[in-house]
């Protein structure tokens, strides 16, 4: 995962130390990756220390191994610090269609690179080998899997969603070892997200999240970790770009299990046709 996915991922949880160092190796890469720890420490305005933890709050063991992220990263990657363009009040059609175009396109690419193969696989796999999977999430996130369910069920699978936070809970009680809870939440600390992953876990259950990008509560129980990215800046975009990464990363999942499941690919052409049948008929 690109160092500079990770620092865009998490800005909004730094410290002010933190956002210095966040803001200066967005802006220029180029200098952090000739400077020392102690360098770096002293153009921004922090403490050594300050640098160290930030490295580490990345994922790093240290500074050398963060270097070493923004030099790959400088390779492959062009980074921006502004992940969604803002619309305003004076904006006509075209310009909030071209920046609403822009951001989205921002957005799924950042959650593309939050997303490595190894975790798609590990989550298609649970997914399959799921007795039943309850899906949950509230707001928009409840609108992405019952979308998801709606898939799941076209290749045969037993998945459901139910946006109500107390018939979730009631069901997570009744699940078991061969059973999965997949959740979704942006924040990955709603409380009655939290509720339901806790009751799932103590009941053995398998469990797969999507969040935000870090450690948060919900993926912390986890046993596959998924990431969506929404640009906190732009309020007006906010809930938008949330839920087109959420839905991107269960598109990703819906194709590869498609793919990995001759009888699903059975199931779903049998759906179709009966569907077509039926509009034919009218």
């Amino acid at each position: 995962m690109s160092t500079f996915t990770k620092i865009k991922a998490i800005k909004e949880s730094l410290s002010a130390s933190e956002m210095k160092l966040a803001k200066f190796t967005l802006s220029s890469p180029n200098a952090v990756r000739d400077l020392s720890s102690q360098e770096l420490a002293n153009v921004v305005g922090v403490s050594q220390s300050a640098v160290v933890k930030f490295a580490q709050k990345l994922g790093y063991k240290g500074y050398p191994a963060f270097k070493l992220g923004v030099i790959d990263a400088l390779s492959s990657d062009q980074p921006n610090t502004n992940l969604t363009g803002k619309i305003t009040l004076k904006d006509d059609i075209s310009q909030i269609a071209e920046k609403l175009l822009s951001s989205k396109h921002s957005v799924l690419n950042e959650t593309r690179r939050l997303n490595g193969e190894e975790a798609i696989e590990q989550a298609v796999d649970l997914i399959k080998s799921a007795k039943r999977i309850l899906i949950c999430g509230l707001g928009g996130s409840a609108l992405v899997g019952k979308d998801f369910s709606y898939k799941l069920q076209k290749l045969g699978l037993y998945a459901v969603e139910e946006p109500d936070c107390h018939v979730q809970l009631a069901f997570a009680s009744t699940m078991g070892k061969d059973d999965l809870v997949f959740a979704i939440s942006e924040s990955g600390n709603t409380r009655e997200i939290v509720n339901v992953v806790k009751q799932a876990s103590q009941n053995r259950s398998k469990v797969i999240t999507i969040t935000r990008y870090g450690h948060t509560p919900i993926s912390a129980m986890a046993d596959v970790k998924l990431y969506s990215v929404a640009e906190e800046e732009s309020t007006r975009l906010s809930s938008i770009l949330a839920r087109t990464a959420q839905e991107f990363i269960i598109d990703v999942l819906f194709i590869a299990i498609t793919q990995s499941s001759r009888q699903g690919r059975s199931l779903l052409e049998k759906t179709r046709e009966v569907v077509s049948d039926f509009r034919q008929s009218m």
